[in-house]
């Protein structure tokens, strides 16, 4: 019988979730914070945690990593609001498995958590292997920029070159380099992810280039690093930015001498492998704040491709939601049809922070609730179908009539005082809308928020 650890600092939601779950053949702790989910998780082994993204005293994100201390390969799902999405989308990118939005779907929720369990059974911890093409399905698009990235692909495949993919949380990095390594002649060897933004300073060294029996306290086998399980094929290493500034040296000593050493070792294996790279922050801003090595980003950036975010390639959009719609069917053994028009419209029309996980969250979602052989606005989420000021157009102010390159130059050398009030005054033309008013002023998100804890603006 699985093991849960369900963190929820409400007891009432607590106990309706452990008693559905319970029925449904799964055992379930509780904990009301994340310092007791932490000494649960920490005294004995679960299968799965599931976790509020608003806890008492801390927060998904942080929460996140540490669970990653005590256990490396525990999936993790989330359950967060729709005020939280950008952020639950970032924990996905450090290793959380998958988010669920309040109020939850208690057929929703036993869905993922199987899925979630499946995953973990089937896949070593931290990485996946991909065959010829097995079960991966990719959807370009029809949009000018999906045909570029088509382009791009079928260029740089065939090479050994390195490959850095720019672009927002769920834009489909990982699709795309998956994509690469199954049109290039290495298809038939190792493909390898690793989240480098669930990968703690200590964690990472052993896990890209592992260790030998006796190295450190509890290193009671020999391991196998990442570099020497993609050996032949493909190492992808998603978010990369996150890795620490002592793991970057090592890591570039590995792609210039195409040797790795593990961890207690004192000889060098030789592997054959391909990098890929992909980041949601600007890496050239990452190297010009000293956070990023500029010789690690030159020795990745062979060849770079930009994925697009959806809310810039909308004629994508229902291309993408009639792909979703199938798998959703196939998943949960519906036969929807598709969308009806007031529907499709309305997802044409929203913005999309999370992108295509996003996307695919919400079809998933109104597959599951659909009451006949056409999605309408009735399964849609509220937050989709009437969107929060967050995503409405700005109404003209003066500030418009200013040319967007002058607005990015203004804010570079900007500073104290009028770099403020640049700020609020594009946060109010975009209608706080964070992720267009980074682009807008030229910088990362990243930055955006440090500046906005810089000058205390509540937004």
């Amino acid at each position: 019988m699985p093991n849960i650890l369900l963190i929820d600092d409400d007891p009432t939601f607590c106990l309706m979730l452990r008693t559905f779950l319970q029925k449904q053949q799964y055992n379930v702790q509780t904990a009301y914070t994340a310092e007791e989910g932490l000494r649960l998780l920490k005294g004995q082994p679960f299968d799965l945690v599931l976790t509020d993204f608003r806890l008492p005293d801390r927060d998904g994100i942080e929460l996140l990593s540490q669970i990653r201390v005590y256990s490396t390969d525990v999936p993790v799902i989330l359950m967060t609001t729709y005020a939280d999405i950008r952020t639950a989308v970032r924990a996905i990118k450090m290793g959380a498995f998958e988010y669920i939005t309040k109020p939850i779907n208690p057929d929703e929720t036993l869905l993922t958590i199987k899925k979630a369990l499946q995953k973990k059974t089937e896949e070593p911890a931290g990485k996946t292997r991909a065959g010829v093409s097995g079960n991966f399905e990719f959807v370009s698009g029809r949009s000018p920029e999906a045909a570029k990235i088509e382009d791009y692909i079928a260029l740089i495949a065939p090479t050994n070159m390195s490959v850095i993919i720019e672009g927002e949380s769920g834009t489909g990095k990982e699709f795309v380099a998956r994509k690469i390594h199954l049109s290039s002649k290495r298809h038939d060897k190792p493909y390898v992810a690793i989240d480098c933004g669930a990968l703690s300073k200590d964690l990472a060294a052993s896990e890209l280039f592992g260790y030998v029996k006796g190295a450190f306290t509890g290193a009671l086998n020999n391991k196998e690093g990442q570099f020497e399980a993609a050996s032949g094929g493909t190492l992808f290493l998603d978010e990369i930015g996150n890795l620490s500034y002592e793991v970057q040296v090592q890591l570039l000593r590995a792609l210039q001498e195409r040797k790795v050493k593990k961890i207690g070792s004192t000889t060098d294996t030789e592997v054959d492998v391909r990098i890929i790279a992909a980041t949601n922050e600007d890496l050239v801003q990452a190297v010009g704040r000293g956070e990023f090595r500029e010789d690690l980003y030159h020795r990745l950036n062979e060849f770079k491709i930009n994925t697009t975010p959806l809310r810039e390639r909308t004629q994508d959009i229902l291309q993408f939601a009639n792909h979703f719609l199938q798998q959703a069917n196939q998943e949960l053994e519906r036969n929807v049809v598709g969308f009806d028009q007031e529907a499709a419209i309305v997802l044409e029309n929203y913005a999309w922070p999370g992108n295509l996980r996003e996307l695919r969250n919400v079809v998933r979602r109104s597959v599951l609730l659909a009451k006949s052989d056409l999605i309408t606005l009735q399964q849609l989420p509220p937050e989709i179908v009437e969107p929060a000021p967050t995503f409405v157009a700005a109404a003209p102010t003066p500030f418009t009539a200013e040319p967007e390159p002058q607005v990015a130059t203004d804010l570079r050398s900007a500073t104290g005082q009028s770099e403020k009030e640049l700020i609020l005054a594009m946060l109010e033309r975009v209608k706080y809308n964070k992720s267009k008013a980074a682009r807008l002023l030229n910088i990362d998100r990243k930055t955006l928020y440090n500046k906005l804890r810089q000058y205390n603006i509540e937004a």
